[in-house]
């Protein structure tokens, strides 16, 4: 799958995972102190595939279905169901209510719905789900976040510690910047020097510069400048986390991986030069769908390679 196609999809389920306690924190005020973060949330991204397989297909959307246990009662669960709504969709509402009901007659636990309206249309507001007649209703009234919102309150999400203000913003840049790629670099660079000044961990800092670099693609001359001018301020900071990363040093190292082949023949050939980065970045711990997107690798090849290597 192609970085232009899946643009918004992958990057929002990588960084959902990673600082889920910090998404329902920032996105649901308050949710954090009702969910004991001491027992094991589990993503059920199958079984939400499974049970919603047959409704709407091929949507540009990022949906993660998330069971959690509460302070209240520690034997009581429930499942958080989080949608990233990246197109203005006619059906959404009821698509919403459609995967609620579905979950709560699969697992007959309460379901929480979250809408991230994630599109560049100040006008799409959709609203809850409601039908009936005669007294009889049926409906769903979901949360619900319209990021273009946050653009009048640049202030509070810079003076933010949560992460995902940082992955707000950098989404936001990516809308206003698709025209101009001159601005798109000095946002990304303005941005991923506020993943320093933060004072995240050095995953953490990874992480989001993940999503950053995803949501905010460069033309490769631009992105030579940025990466000079991010190594020249990690030398500042003498903390190197970005420019020494994997991802950028796995891109190098195919671009030189490729070029020795040439030189040599291509004995090996290109699947095979491809095939020896997989397995650096498995043995670095890179995401999956993030391997197949550098090297061209399917899934299933990859998947392959994991379980030989027992990692």
């Amino acid at each position: 799958m192609s970085k232009k196609k899946d643009t918004y999809d992958t990057p929002w389920k990588e960084i959902i995972e990673f600082f889920f306690p910090q998404f329902m924190a920032f996105f649901v005020p308050g949710s954090e102190d009702d969910i004991d973060w001491g027992k094991k949330f589990k993503f059920l991204d199958k079984e939400l595939q499974q049970l919603t397989k047959e409704s709407v297909v091929g949507q540009k959307n990022t949906d993660k279905l998330i069971e959690v246990t509460l302070k209240q009662d520690i034997k009581k669960w429930i499942l958080i169901h989080v949608e990233v709504q990246s197109q203005r969709n006619s059906d959404f509402p009821e698509r919403m209510f459609v995967y609620n009901y579905r979950i709560y007659d699969r697992y007959k636990t309460p379901v929480t719905s979250i809408a991230i309206l994630a599109d560049d249309s100040y006008s799409w507001d959709p609203a809850p789900f409601h039908y009936g007649m005669w007294g009889s209703s049926m409906g769903l009234d979901y949360l619900k976040t319209k990021l273009l919102e946050y653009q009048d309150r640049w202030q509070y999400l810079s003076e933010q510690d949560n992460p995902f203000a940082i992955v707000v913003m950098a989404h936001l840049k990516a809308l206003e910047t698709k025209n101009d790629h001159s601005l798109r670099k000095q946002w990304k660079t303005e941005l991923t020097k506020l993943l320093y000044e933060k004072g995240y961990s050095e995953t953490g800092v990874i992480n989001l510069y993940r999503f950053i670099d995803w949501v905010l693609t460069l033309p490769e001359a631009l992105e030579e400048l940025y990466v000079e001018e991010l190594k020249a301020y990690e030398k500042e900071k003498n903390m190197s986390y970005i420019t020494s990363a994997e991802r950028i040093g796995e891109r190098k190292g195919r671009e030189e991986g490729e070029k020795r082949g040439e030189k040599r023949g291509e004995k090996r050939g290109e699947k095979n030069t491809q095939t020896e980065i997989a397995l650096r970045m498995l043995k670095k711990g890179f995401e999956l769908n993030t391997i197949c997107e550098l090297t061209g690798i399917s899934l299933e090849e990859v998947q392959k390679e994991k379980l030989r290597m027992k990692i």
